[in-house]
């Protein structure tokens, strides 16, 4: 059986990596001529350290990431502690795997390597996808075509094989991000005891923490979007621009924001969730099934799971045995998926109110929500033994 992935991300690779160890071939057909992914920091739950580290990652992720002690929400204004939930070894011993921050281009680099040569092919965008009964057809835009029993989308949220399947659109948040890296001798009290500090405030958000084996602060600022629209990784933004979104800040915050040499912006979209995501020989993984706003970081640790469920439906399948594999594939994944997205899309509400009586009521409602133990529903969740339960 011969599977074809559109989409070299962290999403296509992790497909590719769990269905290379499944013993079941595929291809991974990518439009860049360099494959690199862009980006800044990244955090990986447990539901994401857990099959990545099955994947015969570990190794690779202890050796670039760094384990953060706790998380802690953090006034905007003061800079007040309102929670701090324990990560490091309290979060392994409770779930299994560890949480962990990286960069995204060190993670991506290690799906690389565990792919065998010649399994990923540069260069080709796809542009159209035809599914007959028995097999799909990729079309490239340099005219080429391509034949498989399964056709996986991860081409992320402006997706070409999800338009085949789905038609929507991408919903825009209002929101826009500014991601930054910072050297880590410029917050040396944010890497001497690591943490992801969140802080919260009218409108709008700040979350820092360490990565490259703390060598570098990773911080994501969200902001009201106005008039900017870009969608693009490396659209540079006035670091002068973002200090003064955030004026009335605590100093702390500011001084995050303002210690990066660049700023890159990106206007945040997601889509609402679907009924349906595949057909008898194509489906969807990540931002091209279920883009989400990352207003708590799952979007690629969802992109994880995808990849390991759909190889684990794949693995004893046989051509005949396709749709069947990927309608028990979308029964596992999209309960679970649409349950994350409805608290992220939550998240951009809560982290964002006003000084006032809902502020004070999801300050109260902190540990029970968002504490070490409130997390069993997504930490907790192992994506490969959903699929055979």
């Amino acid at each position: 059986m011969h599977i074809a992935i559109v989409g070299g991300g962290i999403a296509g690779l992790t497909v590719a990596a769990a269905l290379s160890r499944a013993g079941v071939g595929c291809e991974v057909f990518e439009q860049t001529r360099q494959l690199r992914e862009l980006g800044a920091g990244i955090q990986l739950s447990p539901n994401a350290t857990r099959p990545l580290r099955r994947l015969g990652l570990g190794r690779h992720l202890d050796a670039v990431g760094v384990r953060p002690d706790a998380v802690e929400m953090r006034r905007w204004d003061s800079n007040d502690v309102l929670m701090r939930t324990p990560l490091g070894a309290a979060c392994e011993a409770m779930y299994g795997a560890p949480y962990l921050s990286a960069h995204r281009a060190e993670l991506h680099t290690g799906l690389l390597e565990l792919l065998p040569a010649g399994v990923v092919r540069l260069g080709l965008r796809c542009v159209a996808v035809r599914e007959r009964p028995d097999d799909v057809e990729l079309r490239f835009d340099d005219g080429s075509t391509v034949h498989a029993d399964v056709v996986v989308g991860a081409d992320g949220i402006r997706s070409v094989v999800r338009a085949h399947l789905v038609a929507d659109r991408p919903r825009f948040s209002g929101q826009t991000v500014y991601r930054g890296l910072v050297p880590a001798d410029r917050l040396p009290e944010l890497v001497r005891h690591p943490t992801v500090v969140i802080w919260l405030g009218p409108g709008r958000h700040c979350v820092c923490y360490p990565i490259s084996r703390g060598t570098l602060v990773s911080f994501v600022a969200t902001a009201p979007a106005g008039d900017w629209r870009g969608e693009s990784w490396t659209a540079q933004a006035r670091r002068e621009e973002l200090t003064d979104a955030y004026t009335g800040w605590h100093d702390e915050v500011r001084a995050v924001l303002g210690a990066a040499d660049t700023v890159t912006r990106w206007a945040l979209h997601d889509r609402d969730s679907v009924d349906r995501w595949s057909s008898d020989r194509v489906t969807l993984v990540g931002d091209a099934a279920h883009p989400m706003l990352p207003f708590g970081a799952q979007g690629a640790n969802q992109a994880i799971e995808d990849a390991v469920a759909l190889a684990a439906c794949l693995r004893t399948a046989n051509r005949d045995d396709v749709p069947a594999a990927l309608k028990r594939y979308e029964e596992v994944r999209r309960p679970r998926t649409e349950s994350v997205h409805r608290t992220m899309r939550d998240n951009a509400r809560n982290h964002h109110y006003a000084d006032g009586d809902e502020q004070r009521r999801r300050d109260r409602e902190m540990d029970a929500n968002w504490g070490l133990r409130g997390q069993r529903w997504l930490y907790g969740y192992d994506a490969e033994e959903a699929v055979v339960s």
